[in-house]
C-alpha cells in the first residue's frame, strides 16, 4: 500500500498558473463593433489613446482658424471687431475664435457640433457663446428629414424642443443620405486603432518583463543516495537563499552546493519587430485624416513633389471646413448687429492658407536676385518687368 500511495503522490500534477493579459485602458475601442452605432465616448477615447489622431485634429484646427469680420458700415465693422475679441466663451474663454475652434473640434471628432448664443441682459448684443456638449442634446429630424431640430430630454427621457431655437447653431459634417446628423472623420478607425493599441500594449508588457527579470533556479540532484534523499530540503534551502540574495538592497553573492543552474526566464526569446505593422496601421490612420505625414513628424515622403501634392489636398480639406463654419460665424455676428440696432450685413474674411506658397515665393525671389547679380557681373542690362 505504501508503494502505491507513493506512486500516486508522485503522479499528481499541479496545474500551471497562468496570468491573463489585462485589458487595455480604452475599453470603448475594444468593444467596437462595425455598423453598430458608435457612441461619443468611442471617438473621445480614440483621440486620447492614439496621440497622432489628436495631433492631426489640433493641427487642422489651427490651420483652419484665422478670420476677420467686416460690416456694411464702419460702425458695424468696429462693433464686430470688438465683439470678436471680447465676447465671453464658456466659463473661461474669450473671443469668437475660441468658440469657433472648439466648435470645429467637436465637428471633426463627432461629426456634429452645437452652440448656444446668450444675448446680453439688456438686449443690446450677444453677451456670451457656449459650446454645448453633444451628450446633453439630441438631434431629431424635422420636415420629413429636410431639417434638424436640436432637442433636450425631459424628465421621462423624451426629446423636447429647446426654449429658443433661434439662439442655437448646429452643423453636421458630411451627413449620409437620408440623415441629418453628420459623420466623424474618425469613422472607420476604431478597428485599426484597436490593433495598434494591442501592439503598443504588447510592446510595453514585453519591455516590462525585460526590465523586471525573472529567474529560473534549477537544482539537479546527483546519483548519490544521500543527495537524492535530501533533494527537497536542499531545494528549499536554495530557494530561501536565492530570495534573500534578490531582496537585499546591496549586491550579495549566491552560494549553493551541487548542480545548480540559474537563467533568466525568456532570455532566449526575441522581441518581435513592430516597426512594419505599426507603420502600416499609421498609414491607414494618416490617410483617413488627410494630414501630410511630414506635418506630424513622420518622414515617409522622400520627394518634394509628393509633399506639395499632399499640401494641396490638405488645403482643399481645410477650405471645406471653412465653408461649414462661415454660415455659423455669419449668423452669430448678424444677430449681434441686429441686437445693437446696426445693419446686419456681415462678411467673413479668412486668412489665406499657406503651407508651401511662402517657401516657393522665397525660392523664386532668391533665383531672381541671383540672376540679377549674374547680369551685373556680365555687364548686361537688367531685365525689364512687364
Amino acid at each position: 500500500m505504501g508503494i502505491w500511495e507513493g506512486l500516486k503522490r508522485r503522479a499528481t500534477v499541479k496545474a500551471v498558473e497562468t496570468r491573463r493579459l489585462p485589458p487595455q485602458p480604452f475599453a470603448e475601442i475594444e468593444r467596437y463593433r462595425p455598423l453598430s452605432g458608435c457612441d461619443l465616448r468611442l471617438y473621445a477615447a480614440l483621440r486620447e489613446a492614439i496621440p497622432i489622431i489628436d495631433a492631426a485634429i489640433c493641427k487642422m484646427i489651427r490651420l483652419t482658424s484665422g478670420f476677420s469680420l467686416e460690416g456694411e458700415t464702419e460702425e458695424a465693422t468696429a462693433a464686430l471687431r470688438a465683439f470678436g475679441e471680447e465676447v465671453r466663451v464658456g466659463g473661461a474663454g474669450t473671443g469668437l475664435a475660441q468658440f469657433v475652434n472648439t466648435y470645429l473640434s467637436e465637428l471633426m471628432t463627432y461629426g456634429n457640433a452645437v452652440g448656444e448664443i446668450l444675448p446680453a441682459p439688456d438686449g443690446r448684443g450677444v453677451a456670451a457663446l457656449y459650446n454645448t456638449a453633444l451628450q446633453d442634446v439630441e438631434i431629431v429630424e424635422a420636415q420629413g428629414g429636410a431639417a434638424a431640430r436640436v432637442c433636450v430630454r425631459d424628465e421621462t427621457g423624451q426629446p423636447k424642443d429647446v426654449a429658443y431655437p433661434q439662439l442655437v447653431v448646429f452643423s453636421a459634417l458630411n451627413p449620409p443620405a437620408g440623415r441629418v446628423t453628420g459623420q466623424s472623420i474618425l469613422s472607420g478607425l476604431p478597428f485599426v486603432s484597436s490593433i495598434l493599441l494591442r501592439i503598443y500594449q504588447t510592446v510595453g508588457r514585453n519591455w516590462e518583463r525585460a526590465g523586471n527579470v525573472r529567474f529560473a533556479v534549477t537544482y539537479k540532484p546527483q546519483n548519490d543516495v544521500l543527495d537524492k534523499a535530501y533533494a527537497k530540503e536542499r531545494a528549499m534551502a536554495i530557494a530561501k537563499e536565492w530570495q534573500q540574495a534578490m531582496r537585499e538592497d546591496t549586491p550579495r553573492d549566491f552560494v549553493a552546493v551541487g548542480d545548480v543552474s540559474v537563467r533568466a526566464i525568456g532570455a532566449d526569446n526575441q522581441i518581435l519587430d513592430s516597426s512594419v505593422p505599426v507603420r502600416q496601421l499609421l498609414e491607414q490612420i494618416v490617410a483617413k485624416l488627410g494630414v501630410p505625414p511630414y506635418l506630424l513628424g513622420l518622414s515617409w515622403s522622400s520627394t518634394e513633389r509628393m509633399s506639395s501634392d499632399q499640401a494641396d489636398i490638405l488645403t482643399s480639406e481645410l477650405e471645406s471646413y471653412r465653408r461649414i463654419l462661415t454660415p455659423v460665424i455669419r449668423r452669430i455676428a448678424s444677430l449681434h448687429l441686429r441686437l445693437g440696432n446696426l445693419p446686419d450685413g456681415v462678411t467673413v474674411r479668412w486668412v489665406d492658407i499657406n503651407l508651401r506658397d511662402e517657401l516657393s515665393e522665397a525660392q523664386a525671389a532668391l533665383y531672381r536676385a541671383q540672376a540679377e547679380a549674374l547680369r551685373k557681373q556680365q555687364g548686361l542690362a537688367p531685365e525689364r518687368s512687364e
